[in-house]
Formats: structure tokens, sequence, C-alpha cells
């Protein structure tokens, strides 16, 4: 029931617009695998073999470690609403720190957010679709604002100490090269 393409289809952009949550997917050889789920609006895709993923403060920063070390990673997108569909795509991602000289060409794709960390930008290898057929319906009902408060009352300063603490190395001990990207 899989279909494989090199490349996003503009109907398969049209399914990503549509989508409220994607889950991202690392690891590297001798570390764990991190799977996060993802919302807000956070992800652009800006030609059909590169997409964009605006990275927000978390509790870890494993995304970014892992790609230091392989680049290997995937997103997934499931249709809870419509037409039964599973998306994954699959490529090699790079983070983009704000002192990178490509950042003032991508941070203006996304709308301004407190606790903003990284963009995280990926060369698709490989789009591949999936049936779906047994993900439930769930209905959108709101985005939370919860994190976005959170990293407005920390302010930029209290964000930056937060990521020292919390963001340096992911769990397996990784660095993230975070304060080296500001």
């Amino acid at each position: 029931m899989a279909n494989q393409k090199d490349h996003i289809s503009k109907r398969i952009q049209k399914f990503i617009s549509a989508q409220k949550i994607f889950f991202v997917a690392t690891a590297t050889d001798k570390s764990r695998i991190n799977l996060s789920p993802k919302g807000m609006d956070s992800f652009r895709v800006i030609n059909e073999k590169r997409v964009l993923w605006l990275n927000l403060t978390g509790s870890g920063n494993e995304t970014a470690a892992h790609l230091g070390v392989d680049g290997r990673i995937t997103i997934m997108f499931c249709a809870f609403e419509g037409a039964p569909m599973i998306l994954r795509l699959y490529g090699k991602g790079k983070v983009i720190n704000p002192n990178d000289e490509q950042w003032s060409s991508v941070v203006d794709l996304f709308p301004k957010q407190a606790g903003t960390r990284q963009i995280i930008d990926i060369d698709i290898e490989m789009v591949q679709t999936s049936c779906g057929m047994s993900i439930p319906y769930f209905d959108f009902k709101e985005e939370r604002l919860q994190l976005d408060e959170w990293a407005q009352n920390k302010g930029e300063e209290g964000i930056k100490e937060y990521w020292k603490e919390k963001n340096e190395v992911s769990i397996d001990g990784i660095p993230t090269q975070i304060q080296e990207g500001y």
C-alpha cells in the first residue's frame, strides 16, 4: 500500500499545509531514537526537495545533536480528518542557527515566536505515503499557547540560560552546539 517518490508533489504539499501536527524522528548509530510531536505554524515546504521546520525551545535538543552527527531525519504527518493517509519525509537535515549566514533568508518565512531556537533545513531523499486507514479521527480545537507564554515570560536572557542548563547536550551526552549558534 505504500507509494514512494523522490520529491514532494503539489498534492503532498497541499496535504502538509492542512496538517496541525507532525512528528520528528532522529537518531545516531549509538543514541536513543528521539521521536517528538510538533505543532504550531512551524513547517514550510520550500520546493519539491526541501523543507524547513522552525525548532522552538523544548526540554531537550535531541534533533540538533543527532543531525550534527549524521544528519538523518524523518518527518511524519498523519491525516486525522478527511481521507486517510500517512506521509513520511526521509532526508538529511542540518541546523541553521541565528548566527549562520542563511538565518536571515529563512527566519522570516515563519511567524515571530518567543523561544525560537533553530531552523532545521531538510533535503528530501524520499517521500513515502501509505494508507493510514487505521488512524482514528480527531478534531482540531485550537493551538496551545503555553509554550509561547512560557518563553515570553522567561525573556531572551532567561531562554539562553535555559538552553545552557537543558539544551547543550542530548540525553546521550551528544553536544548540540546551541551556545555556539548565538
